[in-house]
């Protein structure tokens, strides 16, 4: 999915996407506090408009949940701003969310965008307690590239180290329609990781998959990009050989794009599934 075609979709249909009608569920309902344009990097090397990301909570509430989320868009494309209709249903139903940029290639090639992504993780957990939100609770979501970038950060702590964090800080992680393999032989991750095996390698999360990590829940659609689909069940093999905890989902009647356009309702299949492994494991 070019550049272009996935940033014009998500424009268009994020506010007029209407999913198939979903079995109710009661939750509750909060007004929301939004907080917009916070710099997660602020050094002289910070970027104005990608070192920043956007925090949604529950008005009034305490000790709430976390769901850091990172777009997608091939590493190339994509921004928070897209995103404000899932963040509003995530801290609607009592679950603050942070949506955040990171530089975007071909500006900046493999490590920018996994280093930006745990430079905004590092920001929570030194700041969510100002907004109510519990630092002892934090998961990490990502669509497509962004599944990418958040399986990796759980699975190869080296960019957690790198801004004085742990994967013990990670509660849990959910990837949609993810990438677990970079592979050099594909030519659209060249301008991403370029062709040297060994950093695509380093690169791919299922590299690095041991069995000390957090809970993960895969995510992917019925109708998928090819091989996407594949990615998910060999990367829930992969975690379940190792003795780590992990669900995997196929959500009917989506394909890699309208899965993350359905989570604008409370009652689609994937907020469901994403607001359920939240609950569960931020108890």
């Amino acid at each position: 999915m070019g550049r272009t075609s996935l940033a014009a979709i998500l424009v268009s249909s994020l506010s007029a996407w209407a999913p198939a009608a979903e079995p109710v569920r009661e939750t509750p309902r909060f007004e929301v506090e939004t907080h917009s344009d916070i710099a997660y990097r602020s050094d002289d090397k910070a970027d104005p408009v990608r070192h920043k990301l956007d925090l949604y909570v529950p008005k009034g509430v305490k000790d709430f949940p976390v769901l850091i989320f990172v777009h997608g868009g091939t590493w190339r494309s994509g921004n928070k701003a897209l995103y404000m209709p899932l963040g509003l249903t995530f801290a609607k139903a009592g679950i603050g969310t942070v949506v955040v940029n990171y530089r975007l290639s071909p500006q900046v090639k493999h490590p920018a965008h996994i280093e930006d992504v745990a430079n905004a993780f590092a920001w929570t957990v030194a700041n969510i307690g100002k907004y109510g939100g519990r630092a002892d609770r934090i998961f990490v979501s990502g669509h497509s590239a962004g599944g990418h970038l958040v399986s990796l950060l759980a699975l190869d702590e080296t960019y957690l180290k790198a801004v004085g964090r742990s994967v013990r800080d990670i509660h849990g992680v959910l990837a949609v329609s993810g990438v677990y393999s970079i592979l050099p032989q594909v030519p659209l991750f060249h301008a991403i990781f370029g062709k040297d095996e060994d950093v695509c390698k380093k690169a791919s999360p299922m590299t690095h998959v041991s069995g000390k990590h957090p809970p993960f829940l895969l995510v992917f659609a019925e109708s998928e990009i090819p091989g996407l689909d594949t990615m998910a069940r060999d990367m829930h093999a992969a975690l379940s050989k190792a003795a780590c905890e992990v669900s995997l989902k196929e959500i009917k009647d989506r394909n890699h794009i309208s899965i993350i356009l359905g989570v604008i309702t409370s009652t689609d299949a994937l907020t469901v599934t994403m607001r359920d492994f939240v609950t569960q494991h931020g108890k």
